[in-house]
C-alpha cells in the first residue's frame, strides 16, 4: 500500500511510525495546489490536513482509495467528489481537546494576570528600580467567582467548562445565536454576553456563527470583559475587535486563530500592538501529545478501513 502525507510539517517531527506498517509512506512537509496532482496519481491512501483535493485530483488518482484528514473538519475535502469516485473520507475528532483547554487557560491567565506585562516589565528593568519588594503596575484578576460565558458547547466547551468550575468560575452556557427558543441550563446569547466577565468561543464555524462576534453583539460585553477564541477565526469580525480593544470597550482578547491563515500582513489584528491582545498562530491544537494522539488516530482509521469497519469515515 502506497500512503502519501501532503504536508507532513503539520505534524510537527512526531514519529509516523504507526502508519508504516500499513506499507510505503513518503513525506511531503508541504504541498502547493500544482504539485498535489503528481504526488497521489500512485498513492492508495493520502493524508492531508490542510492541502485541498477536490475532483479534478480524484480523476487523476485511480489507485486512491481512502483520504484521511489530519483534522477534525473536513472542508478541505471535496466530499460530494469523493463519494462519486467511491473514496472513503475519514477525520479524526477529540485528539486536541486538552491541548486547546490548556491553550485557552494559558491565554486566559496571562490577560486576567498581565503576566505578559510583568515579564516585559522584568526585561525592561522595572523590578530591579522597584522602591518595594513587588511590582503592582497592571490589574491582577481571578477567574474565581467570575461569570464565565462559553459559547459552543460540545466536547470542548463541556471541557473548558469543567476547568473553568475548578478555578470557581459561574460558568454561563450561551444559546445558540438567534434561537428562538432557549433550552433549559443556557442563557441567551444576547443576555449571556451582557453579564458576562469572560467569553470562551468554541463553536464551529457556519453561515449562522460566521461574524456573530460583531461591532453590535462585542457592545453587549461589559468594558471589563476578556474575550478568548481557540474556535475559527471568522467568528469573529476581526476589524470590530480590533476597535474594541483599541477604545478600550473591550479589556482584553486572546485569539489564536484568523479568518485566513496563514496571517495577512493587514489583518486588523496582525497590525494590532495594544498589549490588551494575546495573538498565537494557530497553536492550541498542537501539544506533542496531541499530535500523538492525531497520528494514532489516522492510523487506527487506516486499519479499520482495510478491516471493512467505519471507524471515524465522512464518507
Amino acid at each position: 500500500m502506497i500512503i502519501v502525507v501532503l504536508d507532513a510539517a503539520t505534524l510537527a517531527g512526531v514519529d509516523l511510525s504507526p502508519l508504516m506498517k500499513f506499507g510505503t509512506v513518503t513525506t511531503y512537509d508541504h504541498t502547493t495546489a500544482e504539485q498535489v496532482h503528481h504526488r497521489i496519481q500512485d498513492a492508495n491512501v493520502v493524508i492531508s490536513n490542510k492541502v485541498q483535493l477536490n475532483e479534478s485530483h480524484f480523476v487523476q488518482a485511480p489507485k486512491l482509495k481512502l483520504i484521511c484528514v489530519a483534522a477534525t473538519g473536513t472542508n478541505n475535502i471535496d466530499l460530494a467528489a469523493a463519494r462519486a469516485a467511491g473514496i472513503a473520507v475519514t477525520n479524526v475528532a477529540g485528539y486536541s481537546t486538552p491541548s486547546v483547554v490548556q491553550h485557552t487557560f494559558t491565554l486566559l491567565g496571562n490577560l486576567m494576570t498581565n503576566i505578559h506585562r510583568y515579564a516585559e516589565d522584568c526585561r525592561n528593568g522595572a523590578w530591579q528600580k522597584s522602591p518595594m519588594f513587588c511590582r503592582l503596575d497592571h490589574s491582577i484578576n481571578e477567574i474565581a467567582n467570575k461569570r464565565f460565558v462559553i459559547v459552543g458547547y460540545g466536547n470542548l466547551g463541556q471541557a473548558v467548562a469543567n476547568v473553568a468550575e475548578a478555578f470557581g468560575a459561574q460558568v454561563i452556557i450561551a444559546e445558540r445565536p438567534n434561537s428562538k427558543e432557549v433550552r433549559r441550563g443556557r442563557m441567551a446569547f444576547e443576555e449571556a454576553l451582557e453579564v458576562a466577565d469572560i467569553v470562551s468561543i468554541h463553536c464551529p464555524l457556519t453561515p449562522q456563527t460566521e461574524n456573530v462576534f460583531n461591532a453590535d453583539t462585542l457592545a453587549l460585553l461589559p468594558k471589563h470583559a476578556i474575550l478568548i477564541n481557540t474556535a475559527r477565526g471568522g467568528i469573529v469580525d476581526e476589524h470590530a475587535l480590533a476597535q474594541a480593544l483599541k477604545s478600550n470597550q473591550l479589556a482584553a482578547a486572546g485569539v489564536d486563530v484568523l479568518s485566513s491563515e496563514p496571517a495577512q500582513p493587514d489583518n486588523p489584528l496582525i497590525q494590532y500592538r495594544g498589549d490588551n491582545l494575546l495573538l498565537t498562530p494557530h497553536t492550541a491544537w498542537a501539544s506533542k501529545e496531541s499530535i500523538g494522539r492525531l497520528v494514532a488516530g489516522i492510523a487506527e482509521n487506516i486499519d479499520s478501513y482495510l478491516n471493512g469497519g467505519q471507524t471515524n469515515r465522512v464518507v
